[in-house]
């Protein structure tokens, strides 16, 4: 298992929200408490840091939160792989945990299940669910796939599953879980 305070927490938060009509999904509500909120309280784990993949002008909502706040480094390239960049060159752990903050169904140990599932010498985790590859759930060894990551954006690559593909990740299955995300004002309808 990977100690905890070995890892930084890097919240992907950064996207344009488009088919919510341009909101700000970290503070969108949700079961009576924003996204950002509900990720922070899934995820209480002694990390090394905290960071938030973000690319708008912070609020007191979001300052008030504490956390180390990652625009993307190429305004030519937006999406979750530049996210995932960002992150990664602002991370001064040896280790960082993403997750995407419209995670609608959090598993209470998330965190603490990727830390058990990287073992040996991998350069990280990613998450499997009912429906499939997660691959911004994951774990990454930071000095093992950085470069690697920023090269993959210099040759115009932009789908996370794409480059995952020249890696091999251990995927940890979570299911019969849904993670699930909240896309759509329908998502946001409560179950």
């Amino acid at each position: 298992m990977i100690d905890a305070k070995l890892v930084s927490l890097g919240i992907l938060a950064g996207g344009r929200g488009a088919r919510l009509g341009g909101a700000d999904k970290a503070l969108l509500q949700y079961q009576g408490m924003t996204l950002l909120e509900r990720a922070l309280r899934t995820l209480p784990e002694p990390f090394a840091d905290r960071l938030l993949s973000y690319n708008r002008e912070p609020g007191a909502l979001v300052i008030a939160a504490g956390l180390r706040l990652v625009p993307d480094l190429r305004a030519e390239q937006t999406g979750p792989l530049a996210a995932l960049e960002a992150l990664f060159h602002a991370c001064r752990s040896p280790w960082l945990l993403t997750v995407p903050v419209d995670i609608r169904d959090w598993p209470e140990d998330l965190a603490a299940d990727l830390l058990r599932a990287t073992l040996g010498d991998a350069d990280g985790c990613v998450v499997r669910d009912v429906d499939g590859l997660q691959p911004l759930v994951g774990l990454w060894n930071i000095a093992a796939l950085r470069t690697d990551l920023g090269q993959a954006l210099d040759n115009s690559e932009r789908a996370v599953h794409r480059w995952l593909e020249s890696h091999a990740l251990p995927v940890h299955d979570i299911s019969p879980w849904c993670l699930g995300n909240l896309n759509s004002p329908a998502d946001f309808v409560s179950r």
